[in-house]
């Protein structure tokens, strides 16, 4: 049932020598973290099947941008399957790998002192990986980061009370690479922390030195089936709205990823999506240290005002009768493809 990975390559790996994409230097600096913090936090990153190329090629990764290793020895990076143990591990699948060597350096370039675990599921059904999260939330995750999705449905209620309801756990989910249309679980349930997408240019010469607008993949849309939180108060939708909020994503601004196993042994390419956008999210949350009240998105809207508003780009791709544009466009204040904006820091995280 589950859709993913949602990753998309925004480089021909097969003439990429080297890295194309964005750096974690420059992550930092588009978002002004302070990359030294971290340290005692965790990320969880829930996916599908099993790249057994996951450790090695992140310790490519990190040293190739001179970040502090991150290896099962010295208890920075640790694998599990959905119950938690590291053997027997799900079979290998090479779609996913490269979704899992996207999110666990994603991670290590918002957050490089942050631990990592990767949690990988028996299959890509919404409940190998709904275990996954529930594991990830056992095995004391900082945060959990799910890119993946689908097309939500009546009695997904009962899904989310399941596997994702975690108080005091962020729980963050990519809106999917298709556009504004039907909501995807499980960014649209209102305990996740739904993250859209945008493309993040250099802008020399101004105050921020980037400039963004929204992404033309990024999903978003009105719930056909979750109330409306309280926090969320955007005229258009009667029903829970995604996004909350966003980060880099479209693949031809996207972040610079060294993979053997989905990839082949190439290497380096480079990778968008808001597959990419969801690890980001998750690790500067990990790096703000406020874990604790962000069991949704409420406390991002009870700080809007500390976000880069997005405003330009479309993501109404397929034409699919967005009636109000807010939900389709990056227009000033909250709109759909980037929900409240981007992080400025960590002042709304």
């Amino acid at each position: 049932m589950s859709r993913g990975p949602a990753g998309r390559s925004g480089a021909d790996p097969s003439t990429a020598d080297g890295p194309s994409g964005l750096t974690p230097t420059q992550i930092a600096d588009a978002y002004k973290l302070p990359v030294d913090r971290g340290v005692g936090k965790t990320v969880a990153i829930v996916d599908a099947y099993d790249d057994p190329h996951a450790e090695s090629d992140l310790a490519v990764f990190r040293k190739q941008f001179g970040l502090p290793a991150c290896t099962t020895a010295n208890g920075c990076f640790r694998k599990v399957n959905q119950r938690g143990i590291a053997k027997p591990l799900p079979r290998p699948d090479s779609g996913w790998s490269q979704e899992i060597a996207l999110d666990v350096q994603a991670v290590s370039a918002a957050c490089p002192q942050c631990h990592i675990l990767l949690v990988e599921g028996d299959s890509a059904q919404i409940e190998d990986l709904g275990a996954g999260v529930n594991t990830a939330v056992r095995l004391r995750a900082t945060v959990v980061s799910n890119s993946y999705g689908a097309a939500e449905y009546h009695g997904a209620s009962a899904v989310q009370k399941r596997y994702f309801r975690h108080p005091g756990v962020p729980i963050v989910a990519s809106t999917g690479d298709d556009g504004f249309g039907p909501a995807n679980i499980p960014a649209v349930f209102p305990v996740s922390i739904a993250v859209g997408g945008t493309r993040l240019k250099r802008a020399p010469g101004t105050a921020r030195g980037w400039t963004e607008s929204a992404w033309n993949g990024a999903g978003s849309g009105c719930s056909a089936y979750f109330a409306k939180p309280s926090w969320q108060h955007d005229p258009g939708c009667s029903m829970r709205a995604i996004a909350d909020v966003s980060a880099v994503a479209d693949p031809d601004t996207g972040l610079s990823v060294y993979d053997t196993y989905g990839e082949g042994d190439d290497g380096w390419t480079m990778i968008g999506g808001t597959s990419l956008a969801a690890p980001l999210i998750s690790g500067m949350i990990a790096l703000a240290g406020n874990s604790a009240v962000l069991s949704s998105a409420a406390y991002l809207y009870a700080h809007r005002t500390r976000f880069n508003d997005v405003v330009g780009g479309s993501n109404n791709t397929y034409q699919q009768g967005c009636g109000r544009a807010y939900l389709c466009t990056g227009l000033r204040g909250y709109d759909g493809p980037s929900g409240l904006g981007t992080p400025m820091g960590l002042g709304a995280l």
